[in-house]
């Protein structure tokens, strides 16, 4: 539901969203701006209620330099509702009654286009005996898809990573084909396919995917954290297994692919798989191929079709 932006002097109002078929929150939209000279501009504020928390309000405010349509903007986001959500899941962090949310500070909104692509946010969470807080700085990205892509040839098996500049690590490194979900729809699979032909030119069929994250038991969400100290991104982690000439092999490794419009400068790398759990450091690689040799080991891995 989106959210006209107004200015924060407006008087209450009471407006619901729902995060993913959880229960609505009660929301109220005020003005926070005690003291002000006429010169400086009025903080944004706002506060929520959580449905099994009616009598402990969240107050949510925004950092100076966060714009009126991004603090809203993050308030409305799926990456917002669904962090609200997962804290009152089973294993949630709020679950048990311990512990508290008091107030959360909007620090960062980047877009992608007309949604929100990465959220920053500050969480005050407190332990309700201890009166602690715990830490609660968050990244927010939302879920996303990786692809590990196997390929016999003439008794070999091969697998495909991309090779990427990641600024944030400082480093050119190797990595399964992977990207975020571009919508709320949760077209896990879908995303992966379009991440596989836009990062390697591969095209692949939908039924051929197995979802390694499905084996996992089902209190982990069935996905994968990879840093959930300061970050909210869960990975569903795909299998696709194939057989192709040895020329197809060939003109992979090298082959420069990815969107260039969008700044994605990717080359193509082939590796054999028994060298594959030692030749990165992308956990992704790791994962899959922890969940692929413990799913196999297990016999949970459809026969490979012909």
């Amino acid at each position: 539901m989106a959210v006209n932006i107004r200015t924060v002097s407006l008087a209450l109002k009471k407006f619901t969203f729902t995060p993913f078929g959880a229960p609505n929150w009660v929301l109220r939209k005020k003005g926070f701006g005690c003291n002000m000279s006429s010169t400086e501009t009025p903080s944004l504020t706002h506060c929520i209620t959580l449905p099994n928390k009616q009598n402990e309000p969240v107050h949510i405010l925004a950092s100076p330099g966060v714009s009126h349509s991004d603090f809203w903007s993050a308030i409305e986001s799926s990456l917002f509702k669904q962090w609200l959500h997962n804290l009152q899941t089973e294993n949630g962090v709020l679950a048990d009654g311990t512990l508290a949310l008091r107030q959360v500070l909007i620090q960062g909104v980047d877009m992608f286009g007309k949604r929100i692509g990465f959220l920053k946010f500050k969480a005050d969470i407190f332990d309700k005996e201890t009166g602690k807080k715990v830490p609660g700085i968050v990244f927010a990205r939302g879920p996303a898809v990786a692809v590990l892509i196997l390929l016999e040839s003439e008794g070999e098996t091969y697998a495909v990573l991309t090779e990427q500049a990641r600024v944030p690590v400082g480093r050119v490194v190797l990595e399964l084909p992977a990207g975020m979900l571009d919508d709320d729809r949760g077209d896990f699979v879908g995303t992966a396919v379009r991440e596989v032909e836009e990062e390697t030119g591969i095209k692949l069929n939908l039924e051929d995917m197995v979802d390694l994250t499905a084996f996992l038991d089902s209190a982990t969400g069935c996905r994968v954290a990879p840093s959930p100290g300061g970050c909210d991104e869960e990975i569903s982690v795909f299998l696709y297994r194939g057989r192709v000439d040895k020329e197809i092999i060939t003109q992979l490794q090298g082959k420069e692919a990815g969107l260039r419009e969008h700044g994605e400068l990717i080359k193509v790398r082939v590796v054999p798989y028994k060298k594959l759990w030692r030749t990165t450091a992308d956990c992704k690689v790791l994962v899959a191929v922890a969940l692929l040799e413990m799913a196999t080991k297990e016999g949970l891995l459809p026969p490979l079709s012909t």
